[in-house]
């Protein structure tokens, strides 16, 4: 069993989540792959998200493979505000003299690893959907099959996107579509099957002041 150095309480709060960093780790050893385990807090450019720290018993699976796996296996059982948005394999652990973890020496998510292989927008609305998220989650670019949420995004960055989205395409993008489409690919072929619908400017300005509010929590 690990021991933590500088840990004084195992619960974290993340936008306004209270978060039991070891029913996570819990979790994640269910899982055949995995030995070891430590899911911290960690800071990212948008606030703090969760990162899993790994030590895999299958030495030979693909690191993304084994990382989609998790993730699968972790949504299964967790809400998705458990389920870290960095998942980093190691080859072991690192210790401090005394045999504790160390924790200043494991190294930070690589947020590319979120991220599949680019695919460049090849529609307007792609192109322009991409640039707002690129945008609202503080990333170099975003290809059309990136996921929002494992980009870091929460309900309040869709909130933004959308706010955005609707004033740049002037039609109704409805908030619930970013977590059934959350895709640039995905929630573009949603918003062409709606067809025009012009943005309801009611709805708009109600979206508009409740980020507002939101904002200025």
């Amino acid at each position: 069993m690990l021991e933590y150095v500088g840990r004084v309480d195992h619960q974290v709060k993340i936008r306004g989540y209270r978060i039991e960093l070891g029913e996570i780790e819990t979790r994640l050893l269910e899982h055949s792959a995995i030995r070891e385990t430590v899911v911290l807090d960690v800071d990212g450019p948008l606030g703090k998200v969760l990162a899993a720290y790994l030590v895999s018993s299958a030495a030979t699976q693909d690191p993304d493979a084994l990382r989609d796996e998790l993730k699968n296996h972790l949504k299964a059982s967790l809400p998705d505000y458990m389920v870290p948005a960095h998942l980093v394999i190691l080859e072991a652990m690192p210790l401090t003299p005394n045999g504790k973890l160390d924790r200043k020496a494991l190294p930070a998510p690589d947020v590319s690893q979120a991220q599949q292989e680019y695919l460049a927008p090849q529609t307007e609305m792609e192109q322009q959907l991409a640039t707002i998220w690129a945008d609202v989650l503080k990333v170099e670019r975003v290809g059309i099959t990136d996921n929002f949420f494992e980009l870091g995004g929460h309900s309040l960055l869709a909130t933004q996107v959308v706010t955005r989205a609707q004033k740049l395409l002037q039609r109704n993008v409805p908030l619930r579509a970013m977590f059934e489409f959350n895709t640039v690919q995905a929630l573009a072929e949603h918003l062409q099957s709606l067809g025009g619908a012009q943005v309801d400017e009611q709805k708009f300005d109600r979206l508009a002041d409740l980020m507002a509010e939101l904002e200025g929590l």
